[in-house]
C-alpha cells in the first residue's frame, strides 16, 4: 500500500505503467516480468526486496499489463519487433539510473531475462549486478521441431495473421487452467493469485501471443544464440533455471551461461516449474536467498 503506481512515457509517448516501492537505503532494483505478466504478479517479491531496503521499480511491457494493447484484441499478446521492447528498456533504464544513487541491480524473468541480456549485448548501460530467472534463451516448440515452428510462424505472418492469437487459451476451462498451472508453478495459491488479478482487473489480463510474437521470439533467441555478443557482457550475472521447464529451453540457458564470462548458474530439479519466484516456498525462498547473497557479494551497499 505504500507503493507508487503511475505511468512513465517512452520516447515516442507510449505510456508504460510503473510501480515503485522501498526506501533505497540498500540500493536500487529494477524487476522485469515475462510475456503476459503484469506488475501484480511480482508484488510479493517486490515487497521482499523493499523490506531489505531496496528501492524497487517494475513496469509493464508495452502491449501488456496496464501498458495498453497493440492490437484490437485485448487478450492478444503482440509486438511487431522485439527491438521495440529493447528501445523501451534502454530508455526506461537510463531514466531509472538517473533517479538515485547506490548499487543498481536488475532482476528479470523469462522473456524479461532474454530482453535484458539482448539489451546488454546491444549497448545498454550495465547495472552493477543482474539476475535472470528462467530466461527465455530458447522457446519450447515441442512436439514440433524448431525449424517447422519457424516455418509455420513465418507463413502465418505472411498470410496476414501476424496480429492474431497463435492459439486459443480457454480461460473458462478448469482443465486448461490446471494444465497451465503445472507449467508455471507447483503452488496453487500463487497461481490463484494471478487468476484473481486477471479475473478482477480485466484491463491487465492477457491471453495467448500473436503469430508475430512467436516469429519474433524464435528469431530473437536464435539471434542471441548464433551471433557474437554474449561474450562481451561484463556485469556480474546470476542465472536460475528449472531442469524440467516446459516453456523455455534449459539447455539453451546452460549454453548461454557458458558464453558469459563469470556467469553463475543454478538449475533446480523437478521441484521447480517455470515461475521459480512464484513457486512453493521450498523453492521460492531458496531462490530469494541465492539472489540476496549474490547481490550482497557483488553489489554491496
Amino acid at each position: 500500500m505504500d507503493g507508487r503506481l503511475d505511468h512513465w512515457s517512452a520516447p515516442d509517448g507510449w505510456p508504460l505503467r510503473r510501480y515503485r516501492l522501498g526506501t533505497g537505503a540498500r540500493g536500487r532494483m529494477l524487476v522485469l516480468g515475462g510475456r503476459g505478466d503484469m506488475i501484480e504478479k511480482y508484488l510479493e517479491v517486490i515487497q521482499h526486496w523493499a523490506a531489505r531496503d531496496w528501492a524497487v521499480t517494475s513496469f509493464d511491457w508495452r502491449g501488456q499489463g496496464g501498458s495498453g494493447r497493440l492490437t484490437d484484441d485485448p487478450l492478444c499478446g503482440h509486438i511487431e519487433d522485439f527491438g521495440q521492447w529493447i528501445a523501451d528498456l534502454k530508455a526506461f533504464a537510463a531514466d531509472w539510473r538517473g533517479q538515485g544513487e547506490g548499487p543498481a541491480a536488475m532482476v528479470a524473468h523469462s522473456m524479461g531475462g532474454h530482453l535484458l541480456l539482448r539489451a546488454l549485448v546491444e549497448g545498454m548501460a550495465a547495472p552493477d549486478a543482474a539476475v535472470t530467472v528462467a530466461p527465455m534463451m530458447g522457446v519450447h516448440s515441442a512436439p514440433l521441431p524448431r525449424w517447422l515452428a519457424v516455418a509455420i510462424a513465418e507463413t502465418m505472418c505472411a498470410l496476414g495473421f501476424g496480429r492474431k492469437q497463435a492459439w486459443t487459451q480457454k480461460e473458462e476451462s478448469e482443465r486448461q487452467r490446471h494444465i497451465r498451472q503445472k507449467r508455471l508453478t507447483h503452488d496453487p495459491d500463487r497461481y490463484a493469485d494471478e487468476l484473481w488479478w486477471r479475473d478482477h482487473s480485466r484491463d491487465v489480463a492477457l491471453g495467448s501471443p500473436s503469430w508475430k510474437w512467436v516469429e519474433q521470439a524464435l528469431s530473437s533467441t536464435r539471434r542471441l544464440a548464433t551471433r557474437p555478443g554474449l561474450e562481451r557482457i561484463a556485469v556480474p550475472l546470476l542465472m536460475l533455471a528449472a531442469r524440467d521447464d516446459r516453456l523455455v529451453s534449459t539447455p539453451a540457458i546452460r549454453r548461454t551461461a557458458a558464453r558469459i564470462p563469470g556467469a553463475r548458474l543454478h538449475v533446480y530439479g523437478r521441484e521447480a516449474a517455470h515461475e521459480i519466484l512464484r513457486e512453493l516456498d521450498s523453492v521460492r525462498l531458496d531462490a530469494l536467498a541465492r539472489i540476496d547473497a549474490f547481490l550482497d557479494e557483488v553489489a554491496p551497499r
